[in-house]
């Protein structure tokens, strides 16, 4: 893709099918993220929209357009070696990666639990006036709760929860806040924080 038209690419909307991997049924959200988008800016999308609340790292993997290598997008650490096929998600545009014949990545969060979403880029929108960007455009199911053990875990919590005669529904319930609806989702509930605002909570000194 050229200079120009990746310029003119910078100014549409991007549309993004997530679908959270290994949990039945699906859970999966369709999101609208302005062109200009870093991948970090597209993580904080990502967790906004799905519900998570950012406490673990993240990766993105996908193929580069112009060598159809996969490359590795992340935070980079001080003290990680630093590959050639690994770039720092805030200074990595969408824009470079996302087009018609290379329109999936796969986005990990918490390497512990090992939640694994497929990003599938799906189309560009000309923006409307008027309205910000992202938005949610629809979506089905609640995201998991954090550190339950992936989903393994999150079978294993849905089945307790469910059960009153488990003999661990109470205490996950209570380890849950007291109620937990997997069907529940709202898209016109989700709220989209500063991608900015979100870096210089966690990263910058106060």
């Amino acid at each position: 893709m050229n200079q120009s038209r990746k310029d003119r690419v910078r100014e549409l909307v991007f549309q993004f099918l997530i679908v959270l991997v290994g949990v039945d049924p699906l859970v999966w959200r369709r999101i609208l993220v302005p062109g200009r988008y870093t991948f970090w800016d597209l993580h904080v999308a990502i967790q906004d929209a799905m519900g998570w609340q950012d406490y673990h790292l993240h990766e993105f993997k996908v193929l580069d357009p112009a060598s159809m290598e996969q490359v590795r997008i992340v935070i980079p650490f001080d003290d990680e070696p630093y590959e050639k096929e690994t770039l720092p998600d805030y200074l990595t545009p969408i824009s470079d990666y996302f087009v018609y014949d290379n329109e999936i990545a796969l986005y990990t969060y918490d390497f512990g639990d090992g939640w694994r979403h497929v990003v599938a880029f799906e189309d560009w929108v000309q923006p409307e006036k008027g309205v910000q960007y992202p938005q949610c455009l629809s979506g089905e199911r609640r995201c998991p709760p954090e550190d339950c053990g992936g989903p393994g875990g999150y079978g294993l919590f849905l089945e307790a929860i469910q059960d009153p005669e488990h003999e661990e529904h109470e205490e996950y319930l209570t380890w849950v806040g007291g109620e937990f609806d997997p069907e529940a989702f709202d898209p016109e509930q989700v709220r989209f924080d500063d991608p900015e605002e979100r870096w210089r909570t966690a990263f910058e000194e106060p």
